[in-house]
């Protein structure tokens, strides 16, 4: 009997007494906590237990909690599961409809969109279930803005007409009341209904008697619970005497006050609902679904499933023209308010990871399962399709059935051992979306292959193939080729093992009923074969390396990125401000040769002299080294991801410098609209053609972005007036430096022509050309690490502030120091925000009275960052900052 089995049975027998907690339930087990803990939050998704909202949170079996309370789990209780920030609302909506003799009138309170109407729809059935009305009872909706304006028309509406009671009057017409009679009432945007209106239902609510329109001395009754609804405040939108007549108040919150949790279900629900209602199978990105989970959905639950609505037609549209092949809701196929989510939610990565997973790639909704089921895809059916599209490709061009065969076999290969690696041997990952028949059939086939084979299998083989049969089932049920090009050579060379894997298949045939193709033993051979020769050979796979200037930034981004795979695979090497090139260097060598990664290593940066890093290192120790010269947080976690999964050096960082997963492209394409910020002018007395050539070497010498980096040749022979073009350019852009044979009077840097010749200065103008686009891209990078503020916005500020400083000194910064002061001042304006420790300057007082006239300075200048942010920047702060211009201690 499995853990949680016995967790189950021990609550039952606890329970006869009372609900139980976790403690309660560990300590008598003799369990871990935590495991009770999970196996009993495992048991809540499954509908066997319910859980209180009481600290601690006690747990008592549903069979049990009917004999104890004598309560039935209604579509109520339900709803409340998936829904529980509406708990309080549902226990309000109960006591209202059950309380004697014949329940209490209610109005709803909430916003648009929040879902007002369909929870007056569920008090309706729970009215029903409970027996409090007849199972044909009516529910009568009434839109009083509809009549607002018309009080007489309002009343004929509500209460009916005698006949003659007005011209046209012809006849005697019932109105809503009378209909709704034995039932529910529901009036929606009750704030319109007019002073008139309000005050015909005193009488009505108060004795349950009202008269149609025309009649003066017939009192008719009926029996009807009223329930409003309004989006106003009751007491300046509703006279007193109307809202004195309905005890019960419900507030539902709106979207944004609710959970993830609930959130996720409302979006799995509104998908199941299109694919029940376009009777086609929808796969949803987990892109899309972490849009939809993060957006701002300003018109709450509506608007939710107006904008899913939305992006389902899209597809539909483009599946039935023929324009794609299935029905895949992708991040594009979104609106852009909610593609945009994307972007700006930093802090909702965990809770994405926690919903649905860091590497699943789709979520598929089909509309011939039940309505709470979905199936993840995590990337295991994709062997198929990647069979599938590559071997037509190599069809179309011609290659042959042998050639095909050969060109598959080392990507199925490499398939399976990222496969194999990216399972997590918990086997939580996969509890919920796995069937326990499948389990049980992988269990036997398994034991089947070690007799077989005299081995014994890793656990991450049993879930592996567990996946990977339950995928097999389904693909074969939907009618879906099974097509394994590699099968001859997998026959040939694993013989053994292949007709271990036949007879495995002729036991799952038997066991689902269904007929498996002879490829498939060729895939079940891989899980055998790979398992062996991995436990012969130690996985090498390629090394992340983080390396960022600060003390603590490359820490923070791979301490994320490990958390949220789960492992601690990516490097962290903080390259402190103030220490030299060389001294961070000799840490990246230490710990290269201590991992000693056969298969390289991705390097991710920020700047400077940090870019030379790989080169170096290549050289040195003759390893493999790849630089992304831009780092954050989504780009460590997927060269992380993809490293461990087995991914080659090349492939990792081609695909870092091409990924979309985060949507970071936008990075580039904001940069892109800043075209050619900055320039080189290179200048020249023998004619443009010549300036041409410098610009042509450098080019070729120097690396820089085109699309920020302009290198401008200037013809300056019979020109006077050289200063005034590098002026008029210096308005258009930032010039980082100018190549010429003379000096030029200006304070931009400058080069000699025959240095650049040489190439004796092109590591300068290196330097100077990464300081400056650093610069350009300082504000975009700080945003992934300043939590409290607009890192652009609070660049701006500190720019402002140091002009202010410089203006004052009569100095100039060069660009290395500038970057240096501003990226100090961002982290601890962060820093201070978040009520951090404050920093201590040594010997503070006599620093301050040595130089009492820059204190004074910089503290008075550093006082419109203080008002702004509304914080307090204390003497030691203003001591380091006092260090980046004190030229004594630069």
């Amino acid at each position: 009997m499995k853990r949680v089995d016995i967790v189950y049975e021990k609550l039952k027998k606890m329970a006869q007494k009372g609900a139980v907690s976790t403690i309660e339930l560990a300590e008598s087990l003799n369990l871990n906590r935590a495991n009770v803990s999970s196996d009993l939050n495992k048991l809540w998704k499954a509908e066997l237990v319910r859980k209180t909202d009481t600290r601690p949170v006690l747990y008592l079996p549903f069979e049990n909690e009917q004999i104890l309370t004598g309560e039935k789990k209604t579509y109520l209780d339900k709803f409340v599961k998936d829904n529980r920030s509406l708990s309080t609302a549902v226990e309000q909506a109960k006591a209202a409809l059950l309380y004697p003799p014949k329940g209490m009138h209610s109005l709803i309170l909430g916003k648009t969109g929040v879902g007002k109407t369909m929870f007056a729809g569920m008090m309706h059935m729970y009215a029903i279930e409970m027996k409090k009305i007849e199972e044909d009872a009516p529910f009568i909706t009434f839109n009083c803005a509809d009549y607002s304006n018309n009080p007489q028309l309002l009343t004929s509406q509500l209460f009916g007409v005698k006949k003659g009671a007005y011209t046209g009057a012809d006849f005697d017409r019932i109105g809503l009341i009378e209909k709704a009679n034995g039932g529910i009432l529901f009036l929606d945007e009750v704030h319109r209904l007019p002073v008139e209106g309000q005050e015909m239902f005193f009488t009505f609510m108060d004795k349950g008697i009202f008269r149609r329109l025309g009649e003066t001395e017939m009192e008719r009754k009926a029996n009807v619970l009223i329930i409003s609804a309004t989006t106003e405040n009751p007491e300046s939108s509703l006279l007193r005497t109307f809202t004195r007549r309905i005890p019960m108040i419900i507030r539902i919150p709106a979207l944004s006050e609710r959970s993830a949790e609930e959130r996720f279900e409302l979006i799995k629900n509104f998908f199941k609902r299109q694919s029940i209602l376009l009777k086609k199978k929808i796969s949803v990105s987990s892109n899309a679904v972490r849009s939809f989970l993060s957006y701002n959905c300003t018109n709450n639950i509506g608007q939710l499933e107006s904008d899913i609505k939305l992006a389902c037609a899209k597809v539909y549209a483009d599946f039935i023209c023929h324009r794609r092949d299935n029905m895949a809701v992708k991040n594009c196929d979104l609106p852009e308010h909610v593609r945009e989510a994307l972007l700006n939610a930093r802090e909702h990565r965990e809770k994405w990871a926690s919903l649905i997973g860091i590497n699943n790639n789709y979520i598929i909704f089909c509309p011939n399962t039940k309505k709470e089921d979905v199936e993840v895809e995590d990337g295991a059916d994709n062997i198929y399709e990647m069979i599938e599209n590559k071997v037509n490709d190599l069809i179309e061009n011609g290659v042959s059935d042998e050639e095909i065969e050969k060109t598959m076999e080392k990507d199925i290969r490499s398939y399976f051992t990222r496969y194999l690696n990216g399972v997590d041997e918990s086997g939580n990952k996969y509890n919920n979306i796995i069937d326990p028949d499948i389990v049980k059939l992988v269990d036997e086939v398994l034991k089947y292959s070690e007799t077989k084979l005299n081995r014994i299998f890793s656990q991450k083989v049993y879930l592996g193939m567990a996946l990977h049969v339950s995928n097999t089932v389904k693909r074969i049920k939907m009618g879906r080729r099974i097509i394994n090009p590699h099968l001859n050579k997998v026959r040939i060379k694993y013989k053994e093992a292949f007709n271990v894997a036949l007879a495995c298949t002729n036991i799952i045939e038997r066991k689902t009923e269904l007929v498996l193709p002879i490829d498939e033993a060729g895939f079940l051979t891989m899980f055998f074969v790979l398992d062996e020769e991995e436990s012969n050979m130690k996985n090498d796979t390629v090394g992340v390396i983080v390396i960022a200037h600060g003390d603590s930034v490359a820490t923070s981004m791979v301490d994320v990125a490990n958390k949220l795979l789960g492992v601690e695979y990516a490097v962290a090497i903080n390259a402190s401000l103030d220490l030299a090139p060389q001294s961070i260097l000799s840490k990246v060598r230490e710990h290269i040769k201590q991992s000693d990664r056969k298969k390289g290593y991705i390097f991710l940066v920020d700047m400077g002299s940090l870019l030379t890093f790989g080169e170096v290192i290549e050289k040195e120790i003759g390893i493999p080294v790849k630089t992304v010269d831009f780092v954050c947080t989504p780009f460590v976690i997927e060269a992380a991801r993809k490293a461990m999964l087995g991914y080659t050096l090349d492939e990792i960082y081609d695909d870092i410098m091409k990924i979309t997963h985060f949507d970071t492209n936008t990075e580039k394409s904001r940069f892109a609209r800043k075209k050619q910020m900055l320039a080189i002018v290179t200048a020249c007395l023998t004619g443009e053609g010549s300036a041409v050539a410098i610009k042509s070497l450098l080019d070729h010498h120097v690396r820089i972005d085109k699309e920020l980096v302009e290198i401008i040749p200037l013809n300056i022979v019979g020109k006077v007036d050289i200063e005034k073009r590098i002026r008029k350019i210096s308005e258009m852009k930032k010039v980082v430096c100018i190549v010429s044979p003379f000096n030029i009077r200006s304070k931009i840097p400058q080069f000699n022509l025959s240095d650049v010749l040489n190439l004796r200065a092109i590591d300068d103008i290196q330097y100077l050309v990464d300081i400056e686009v650093t610069y350009l891209k300082l504000g975009d990078n700080l945003k992934y690490h300043i939590k409290n503020v607009d890192s652009q916005e609070l660049i701006f500020d500190i720019k402002k502030c140091i002009a202010t400083i410089e203006k004052k000194l009569r100095i100039n910064l060069d660009s290395g120091n500038l970057i240096g002061i501003i990226l100090h001042i961002s982290c601890m304006v962060d820093r201070l925000l978040s009520n951090e420790l404050r920093v201590e300057y040594k010997e503070k007082d006599k620093y301050i009275s040595d130089k009492k006239e820059l204190f004074f300075l910089i503290r008075g200048s550093l006082k419109t960052i203080e008002k702004k942010y509304k914080m307090k920047i204390y003497a030691d702060e203003v001591c380091y900052i006092m260090n980046f211009f004190d030229c004594e201690k630069q």
